[in-house]
């Protein structure tokens, strides 16, 4: 019989084109690994607000020589990834709504095929996903009733479902999305840290 693999928690919201690809990738990696990784929605917003404001200050102010760079590294790790991943003319987009659904499809066993829908829906369509009609777009393309995962997200059980996982990712030192908890307390952030995750996992370091 194989050990058990250690615990992986993957928290992500569905505004960040990084975590479009972590997600891909991460999704890869649990099946390569017949893992059963614990997803959990965050609104990345609101970690930003908390502990990460100078994020604000580099999207008002980007450098032209660091953008130019920023924006061809993203399209390269999208080839990479088999994703396409376009620049939405609504960004930052307000996740909410979509992420209070996440929970939903978590719960009907979808949510692989919800966030998928949701990641593409704005990345490679270019939707904002902010407006009711988009998130019930993405939730018949996910298999689920559009009526039942929008009146979820209205309903105070899923409010505070995202409340508390951005705000355990904030107490246990997360900062951005994707994060990647292993056995609780070793933590990884971003799409280019899958590598070091999969050693972790299968026993390479420790």
């Amino acid at each position: 019989m194989q050990p058990a693999l250690p615990k992986a928690e993957v928290f992500f919201d569905c505004s960040s084109p990084w975590t479009y690809l972590g997600y891909v990738r991460l999704m890869r990696l649990e099946k390569e690994l017949s893992a059963s990784f614990q997803w959990k929605p965050i609104l990345v917003g609101g970690v930003f607000n908390v502990v990460n404001e100078s994020v604000y200050q580099a999207r008002a102010n980007p450098h032209p020589v660091k953008q130019r760079y920023y924006l061809k590294d993203l399209q390269d790790w999208a080839r990479f990834v088999g994703v396409k991943i376009g620049q939405p003319s609504v960004f930052p987009v307000n996740s909410v709504r979509a992420m209070r659904g996440a929970f939903y499809a978590r719960e009907q066993g979808r949510l692989h095929d919800y966030a998928l829908a949701v990641f593409e829906s704005y990345w490679s369509e270019l939707n904002d996903i902010s407006q009711p009609e988009e998130v019930r777009a993405c939730a018949l393309a996910a298999g689920l009733d559009p009526d039942a995962l929008l009146a979820a997200s209205e309903e105070d059980t899923y409010k505070s479902a995202l409340r508390e996982t951005t705000e355990e990712l904030i107490r246990r030192g997360g900062f951005g999305s994707p994060t990647i908890y292993i056995d609780e307390t070793d933590m990884y952030f971003g799409n280019d840290r899958l590598e070091l995750i999969r050693a972790r996992l299968t026993g390479q370091t420790s």
